[in-house]
Parts: structure tokens; C-alpha cells; sequence
């Protein structure tokens, strides 16, 4: 007689994770939301682009995923870039992030995007001090150019703790599942902890703006911040049909960019 194949600890845990407190529930209502708004956007032709960033491990895999879900493959990209070719690397700097910007009816989510050049490349020097300071000076006018195209931007940074982020990263190398995202860069995560800290600081101060806003979402909850990013993304973008008591997100949760935040603690040091 064969023997019984013993069930997946891995599995069984997402399928747990999704039932959880009304968490399963919550999202499916917020996925049926977000078929709405897809919807809106194929019908009037608009451009919707959303900028996922953060901390490795702060979760922009398993947020994105929530997101796109049950959106259709046809009008929706998820855009992750590696490491840029010897050709890209002459190129302008937006050069290759520009190709992949959306056309009419479609959405694209950005797992991390130009912003690199603000953190991993700035902290782990692989640009110049120029390069770097080039892209500073020249990014929010870059974003005014999207917008002028008729492009809806919208800027999300996942934020963690030290110990959740040093929780998760260690989880990741023992989970069969995620060994794709094991890399040396997140081996210098929490040795550059406060370099990459700084980097994001300087980020917010200079690229927040009227016209494109970061807003922070505190991550340390996973369920939380994919179910609060949903809804603030849908908040934020008008659409036909939405239930408006469904799409307020938490405040304390999801919230503009502002440097009091730092004070308070909402944002982690």
C-alpha cells in the first residue's frame, strides 16, 4: 500500500494565514473592489501606476500578489527589474523603466522602480555620488512628466521594524519556497540597517511633493498593510460602483509622508 504523502506545512499555513480573523474574507471583498476599478480604468482608457518600495522583507512580494490576484493578465503588469545589462547601464537612467510604463487601460505595479537608485544602489555604491545626486535633482521632474501624460501615479513605501525585518530575512532562508529570494544583498540588510535608513530619509525629503506623495504603510502586520495598501490604493482612485465603506484604510496604518512621523514613531528608526 502507498503511503499517505503528508501534507504541506507551508501550504497549510497560507491557507490558515487567509482564513484568519475575517482576513480572508476582508480581502476577497476588497478583490472584488479592485475588479471594479480595473474595470473603470479598461472602459475609460486610463493609466494607472503604482511604485511598491521598502525594506527587504518588509513584504512587497506577498502585497503585490493580493493586488493582481484576480485582475486581468491582459491590462495588468508587475514590473521587477534586475540587475541592469552593460547596455542599460549607459542608457539614461529612467531608459529602462520608461518602457514598461502603462498604455491606455492598463495598470502596472512597480516592484521596486527608479527608486533603486535612492536606496540599494545608494547604500551599497553602486552608483557614483553624481549619479546619485543626478537622479535626486532630476526625479520629481520625471514623475511631473508622467503625470502630464495623463498617467495616475501613486507611491507606496512598506516600512518594518529592525527585528521584524531580521525575523523575516532568517525565516526566508530556512522556507524551501523563497530561496529565489535569497540574495547577497539581503545579507548586508541589517549590517547597513542604519545606512539604509538614512537613504530613506533623504528619499522622502526630497521626492515627497504636492503632485506625487509618498505614503508610508507600517508593514510589521502583514495582513494588515496588504488589506490597508488595497484600500488606500482604491481611495485614492475614483471608479464606478465602489463601496466607500469598504475603502477607507487605517490612518494609523497607511499615512502621508510627513517628518513628524519620525517624533512619533510611525516611521521606524
Amino acid at each position: 500500500m502507498a503511503k499517505k504523502k503528508k501534507p504541506n506545512k507551508n501550504a497549510k499555513r497560507v491557507l490558515e494565514d487567509e482564513r484568519d480573523e475575517g482576513y480572508g474574507t476582508a480581502l476577497y471583498d476588497l478583490q472584488v473592489e479592485l475588479v471594479k476599478l480595473q474595470k473603470d480604468v479598461i472602459a475609460n482608457n486610463r493609466k494607472l501606476l503604482i511604485v511598491i518600495e521598502g525594506r527587504d522583507g518588509a513584504g512587497k512580494d506577498g502585497t503585490i500578489k493580493r493586488i493582481t490576484e484576480h485582475m486581468s493578465p491582459r491590462e495588468t503588469r508587475v514590473v521587477a527589474l534586475s540587475k541592469p545589462s552593460d547596455r542599460e547601464s549607459s542608457q539614461w537612467y529612467f531608459q529602462r523603466y520608461s518602457r514598461y510604463l502603462p498604455a491606455a487601460a492598463e495598470i502596472v505595479l512597480f516592484n521596486r522602480s527608479w527608486y533603486n537608485r535612492a536606496g540599494v544602489e545608494r547604500v551599497m555604491g553602486f552608483c557614483t555620488a553624481d549619479e546619485y545626486e543626478r537622479f535626486m535633482s532630476t526625479v520629481t521632474a520625471y514623475e511631473e512628466m508622467l503625470i502630464g501624460a495623463n498617467i495616475t501615479l501613486l507611491k507606496y513605501y512598506l516600512d518594518i521594524s529592525k527585528s521584524e525585518q531580521k525575523k523575516r530575512l532568517a525565516a526566508r532562508r530556512k522556507d524551501p519556497l523563497k530561496q529565489w529570494k535569497i540574495s547577497p544583498v539581503d545579507d548586508a540588510a541589517l549590517k547597513h540597517w542604519n545606512d539604509y535608513s538614512k537613504a530613506r530619509d533623504a528619499m522622502f525629503a526630497r521626492t515627497h511633493t504636492l503632485h506625487s506623495p509618498w505614503h508610508i504603510v507600517r508593514a510589521n502586520d502583514k495582513r494588515e498593510a496588504r488589506l490597508n495598501i488595497i484600500r488606500d490604493i482604491l481611495n485614492r482612485v475614483d471608479y464606478d460602483g465602489r463601496k466607500q465603506k469598504l475603502t477607507v484604510p487605517d490612518p494609523e496604518i497607511v499615512f502621508p509622508f510627513d517628518a513628524a512621523h519620525y517624533k512619533s514613531g510611525l516611521i521606524a528608526s
